[in-house]
């Protein structure tokens, strides 16, 4: 019986381009550009070893941004806020049927801040946890050791996470509790009503 459902943000909840597409479209800071950073010291922020503030302003000079780096933050985070309203309405659902919702999410504390109260995640879930906090990512099975252990689950089979990365949903089901693909929300749907009427 699924008792705990787990959500990645990015790619299910968060939808639409990617931010350095806006960046290279917006202001002409290709991908090419800013590719370094993001596939270095921005791994380390999500890994929650390193500090975006201070990590990023030498690359900000690089790339000829002209504004703050609050400014460039600002922008970033409002970007990239395109909630799938549809899925948050389901959730609440399944908060009424007595179904335990989390967030589990490889982010950068900035960011993580931005969903809970801008996005209002930390209102649409019971529990919120991002990399940088735990200090782990998906897909390392700490991280989803540490979700656990932190909802006192004793049953994994009662948990179910949802992520739209191959390597996540491997992750999760090492750990032993069941994962899905998350690809669109017909085919979520479809495959939550075969947990839930499982349950009964």
């Amino acid at each position: 019986m699924i008792k705990v459902v787990l959500f990645d943000a990015d790619g299910v909840l968060v939808n639409g381009e990617k931010f350095s597409v806006h960046l290279a479209k917006d202001y002409g800071i290709t991908v090419e550009m800013t590719a370094p950073f993001f596939n270095g010291l921005m791994r380390d922020c999500v890994w929650g070893k390193a500090d975006l503030r201070e990590v990023l302003p030498p690359y900000l000079k690089e790339w000829g941004w002209k504004k703050s780096l609050d400014e460039f933050l600002d922008y970033w985070h409002k970007v990239e806020h395109n909630i799938d309203e549809p899925l948050v309405e389901y959730i609440q659902q399944l908060r009424k049927k007595g179904i335990l919702c989390c967030l589990a999410t490889n982010q950068e504390k900035t960011r993580f801040e931005y969903m809970l109260k801008e996005m209002g995640f930390s209102d649409i879930f019971d529990h919120t946890y991002g990399s940088a906090h735990l200090k782990t990512k998906k897909p390392e099975l700490e991280f989803y050791r540490k979700i656990l252990k932190d909802l006192h689950i004793e049953n994994k089979k009662e948990v179910l996470f949802w992520d739209d990365k191959p390597e996540n949903v491997e992750g999760a089901k090492q750990i032993g509790i069941h994962a899905e693909l998350y690809t669109t929300l017909t085919d979520f749907k479809s495959k939550m009503l075969r947990y839930l009427s499982a349950s009964h």
